[in-house]
């Protein structure tokens, strides 16, 4: 589904990205780890549209898809999260699902004035699909609570229900687990899986909590100074010693070795 080639972005001196290849087929949750600095968010960055890359190209479908802007992609069924939650604090969480489909006959000043009816209708299906997005997702108990007062679980589940609202064909989860509690990992762990299962999506995932990239994630990609090092099943990558040198440093691989002797 996804071609990233070659991609590269620097920023002056800086090679935020430098070089990276790999694929994302479609029906697969694709993890992408690393260390912090190995230029995981900057990429997906350049796949969301939010930066222009200084060379290579991103395909969608075998549609070069380079450059083009965050509304363009969306459109196009590709979808992103971020490490902060983006949420409309001053509205409830059925609203900001409900904000989140394009084109609703509410904006158009011509439908508001001259046919409520129409307006009426549509809103009262994106009502409804909202409501079953927040019973996947099990969140029925906050659905009137304004998501600024949500914890921080909570928010990140309210990102992954508003990819639910379109049609989506991938989305990039960024540290969707960071600062979860381990309860909500696990609810925000299973969505994922039933997404992938039930509905046939596509994700890539950022994330360093290796546990969560190993339920969730086949094939793992390993990105270090802004080029991929390796990639295979989260197994494979978690006993690849030139990964634990790159990612988890060298006191984890002598521990590791410790651990073996004993």
């Amino acid at each position: 589904m996804i071609v990233i080639d070659d991609v590269h972005l620097h920023f002056g001196g800086i090679r935020a990205v430098d070089g990276a290849s790999f694929t994302i087929e479609q029906g697969s949750i694709t993890g992408l780890i690393g260390p912090n600095g190995a230029g995981k968010t900057s990429l997906f960055n350049v796949i969301a549209g939010h930066y222009r890359p200084t060379s290579g190209h991103v395909f969608l479908d075998g549609e070069d898809i380079t450059g083009l802007q965050p509304h363009d992609l969306f459109t196009r069924g590709l979808l992103r999260t971020f490490q902060i939650a983006h949420e409309f604090a001053s509205l409830t969480v059925r609203e900001n699902l409900m904000m989140v489909p394009g084109g609703q006959s509410g904006e158009n000043l011509i439908d508001a004035w001259f046919r409520p009816a129409k307006v009426r209708a549509e809103e009262e299906m994106v009502r409804a699909k909202a409501d079953g997005v927040i019973e996947f997702l099990e969140i029925s108990h906050v659905a009137d609570e304004l998501a600024g007062n949500l914890s921080g679980g909570q928010k990140k589940l309210l990102e992954l229900g508003r990819t639910m609202m379109v049609d989506a064909k991938i989305v990039f989860l960024d540290e969707v687990g960071a600062g979860v509690n381990r309860t909500l990992l696990g609810t925000i762990t299973d969505a994922i899986l039933r997404l992938q299962q039930e509905r046939g999506y596509t994700f890539c995932v950022i994330e360093h909590d290796m546990d969560m990239i190993a339920k969730l994630c086949d094939p793992v990609v390993v990105m270090v100074e802004g080029k991929v090092l390796f990639e295979s099943t989260a197994e494979d990558v978690m006993s690849n010693e030139e990964v634990i040198e790159a990612y988890l440093g060298s006191g984890m691989k002598q521990s590791r070795t410790a651990e073996a002797t004993t």
